[in-house]
Order: C-alpha cells, then structure tokens, then sequence
C-alpha cells in the first residue's frame, strides 16, 4: 500500500460515521412529530437499528434494553431537510477534456454544515455529475459524513435555457431519447429537474423556452420510469403550464408578482408541492446590510475565516453595486406573502434554499416566519412536507413507528419559536448519533454536543 493511499485510508475513516449502536431510546421528551399537531410533553420514542421502533407516552414505556436518553426539559422533533441545494465544489467552466474541476474537500465540508445544523436530508437539484454522483455514493456506502444526499445529476432544458451549464440541452424528443436513457441508466436521478423560464424578469434578458409540449413528454417519460419531477418556474403561468403538463412539484414558488386568488385555490386543490426558496434572493442584500449575521455561531462552524472575510469584502462590494441584488429585495417580500397565502389555504410548502450550507435552512425559517406562517406550519414544511414533496413521506419526515430514525433533539421549543430549531443537543441520521467532533467543518473542529456514550 502507498503513503497516500494509506492517507487517504485514514481520511476516510475519520470520515465514515459509526453504526448505530443498537437501541437508543429518548425518555420524557416533549414530541413535535412533523406532522403539525400540537407538541406532546412527556413522550418517549425508541429507536431500533435505523428506524423508529415505538412512540408512546413515557409512562406506558416498556422495559426496553439498550442506550437511555433522558429528554426532560428537551424536545424532539424530525430532522430538517433542504429540497433545494445546488452543492458547492464543482467548476463552473469545464476543463479541456469537457469535465468539470471537482474539490471534494469543499464538497464535504458544505456536507457537514448541514449535518451540523440538524439537516439530515438534501436534495441537489442541479450539478454536475462528476461531484455529485460522486458524493451521493460515497454517502450511500456509508464513507462519509453527510446527511442523506438525493440528486438529479444533470437538469434538463433547451438550448441557452435556464441553468444549461448543468443541463442535458433537449430539442426533439424522439431524437434525443438516448440522451434520457443515458440519463436515467447512467445518473439514475432521485428526481428530475428542468427548467422553464424565458426570465426577461429583473436584471435579466430573455433567453430560449422548453417547448411545452416537448416538457410534457419528458416529464411523462420520467415518471413511467418511476422517477418524480420538478419544474423550475418563477410567475404564475409558467407555474401553470408545468402543472398540466404533469410536473410532480414546483422548484420555487411565485416570485416575479402577487399570485391569484385563482392560482391559491388551484395550489390547494392540486397539492402541488413546491420549494420554498426565499433565502436565496434574500441573501445578497442581508449579506450587503448586515454582514454581521457572518459572525453567528452556526456560520462561524461553517465557513472559514478566510470565506467569511471574503464574503464581507469583495462579495459584498460586488453586490452592492448589482441591480439584481435590490430587485430581489423589493420581491422577496412578495414571495413571502405568496407563499403565506397558498399555505393558509392548504396547499403544501416544502423548505428548500437554493443554497449550500445548513446555516441557510434555518434562514429559510426565520423567513418563513417573517412570513406570518406559525411555527407548527413551518416545521411542518422543513420536515414532513418535504418529505411528501419526495414521494417519501412513507420512509421520513415525521416521528412514526417504522420511519427512519432522522432526528434533532433541542434544548429549546421551535414550535415556540422556529428559532429555537438551533438550540441542538443532539443530531441522529438513521438511528446513529453524529459525533460534531470528527465533521470536517470548514470553520474548524467543533466540541461533540452530546457525551460520547
């Protein structure tokens, strides 16, 4: 064996989480399921390998065998997921060869600031597949440390469309029906994006549009494949049009005007899940007024010192002088109202932030309730709603007896106040605890939040 590749051994190693131990079971917990309902004091949930065994009242607990946490005074709630990432660490202009410059390193440490923020699911809805499908494999076979990693490889438009640097260019279905398959065979893709937005809205000029009609059969083709959808939209009528031509979810809500009482009541009617994405758009003119935020705790676990100046200086000048950075200030507002509207009638919000670390989800929540959304809703949204807007909700995004065991205790309420979802005590993916002292953080080694058994 070489040195480096010895190295590389050790590495790997540190990386890899452990495998759960067995039996852990939280006692006298205050439960918040996911699901909306009210919190449940006095609860206990065990947990069985990588999934949930039993959920009860603590005092009708069974004898059972194995590691007992005591939760008085803590709450225990889903883990947070993210259905809209676009993971750090690849180029972005591909080499002579054609392929893209991959750093792992930034890759995984990305990775890790979720984790350390109590998201256990991602969604990378748009990358290119020589560190994507690289990371969600290792994540699979248990190599690194991350939270569960679901990916569409490559989106699909049409040529010079939206987003075609990460995108197979589609003109003719039949013609380009290899392409798909290759897609399908090669990336085997948790969901399919594409894109339909000619923009023309903003700083931004037009640019070409997916046929519709061409949409629609891509979409039909996916889903015979077993594989859901999601459409990138950014007005209500382009919203429209993928909903009837089948798409399974929506990549963002309405940003480019105020929705339609019609489009509300259609939104509800449907259950048409879509992606809430307000951080994004929100994150230029945060980052140009108040880049103090950089200095809080889960930022400073998260990035270096040498990303967070960066960020304060040259990236926040260059913002300033932008004009996409004040549209979208003036429009997230309506976007937040948008979204409120079609949550209070029933329709299913699901959290995504169009971003790379876990510091950004809970921005998402803390706009979701600038929004006027209750923070029962909004858990809701960042954990079982996300799931169903996977067609997972079966396998995640409640406590349930037989879902996977993807959980965050908390020392405070969040359904008080979403802000309290950073209280973390402690972080479980799939029945096993994650130990904060070996994720490879880019803002260095933080101490294990929770005693070592």
């Amino acid at each position: 064996m070489t040195r480096g590749s010895c190295i590389l051994g050790l590495v790997l190693a540190a990386l890899a989480p452990a495998a759960p131990a067995g039996t852990t079971v939280f006692e006298h917990v205050t439960l918040i399921d996911g699901t909306g309902r009210a919190a449940e004091p006095d609860m206990a949930v065990v947990v069985d390998g990588e999934r949930i065994a039993l959920v009860t009242p603590a005092r009708a607990l069974p004898r059972t065998a194995g590691r007992h946490i005591d939760g008085r005074g803590l709450y225990l709630m889903p883990g947070l997921m993210d259905v809209h990432i676009h993971l750090r660490g690849a180029a972005a202009q591909p080499g002579a060869d054609g392929s893209h410059a991959v750093d792992f390193g930034v890759a995984h440490a990305a990775l890790a600031s979720f984790l350390y923020a109590g998201v256990t699911t991602v969604v990378d809805v748009g990358n290119q597949p020589e560190l994507i499908l690289k990371v969600r494999a290792d994540e699979r076979a248990g190599l690194i440390l991350a939270p569960r990693i679901l990916a569409t490889g490559n989106l699909i438009t049409t040529p010079g469309g939206h987003a075609d640097a990460y995108a197979l260019r589609i003109t003719d279905f039949e013609r380009d029906r290899p392409l798909l398959d290759r897609h399908i065979a090669e990336q085997q893709p948790d969901i399919l994006k594409l894109t339909y937005d000619e923009e023309g809205w903003g700083a931004r000029p037009m640019i070409p549009l997916l046929p519709l009609e061409l949409m629609h059969q891509i979409i039909r083709y996916y889903n015979l494949h077993g594989i859901r959808t999601t459409v990138h939209v950014s007005n209500e009528n382009r919203a429209l049009e993928a909903i009837y031509a089948g798409t399974d979810t929506l990549a963002h809500p309405v940003i480019q005007a105020p929705v339609s009482d019609s489009f509300v009541r259609l939104m509800a009617a449907k259950q048409t899940p879509f992606a809430t994405t307000l951080t994004i758009g929100e994150s230029y003119s945060r980052l140009v007024e108040h880049p103090e935020y950089l200095d809080e705790p889960l930022y400073v676990a998260s990035f270096s010192r040498a990303e967070r100046d960066a960020l304060r200086g040259a990236e926040r000048e260059a913002l300033r002088a932008r004009t996409w950075t004040w549209w979208m200030k003036l429009m997230t507002p309506i976007c937040e109202q948008n979204i409120a509207k079609i949550v209070a009638a029933g329709g299913v919000a699901a959290l995504g932030t169009d971003q790379s670390s876990g510091p950004a989800v809970h921005r998402e929540l803390e706009l979701l309730a600038a929004a006027g959304i209750p923070p029962a809703e909004i858990i809701r949204i960042a954990t079982l709603n996300a799931a169903i807007f996977l067609g997972r909700e079966r396998d995640m995004g409640s406590i349930a007896a037989g879902k996977l065991a993807d959980l965050v205790l908390l020392r405070a309420d969040p359904s008080a106040d979403v802000g309290n979802a950073k209280a973390i005590a402690l972080v479980m993916k799939a029945g096993s605890i994650i130990d904060e002292s070996r994720l490879p953080l880019a803002g260095g080694p933080q101490p294990r939040r929770w005693p070592a058994p």
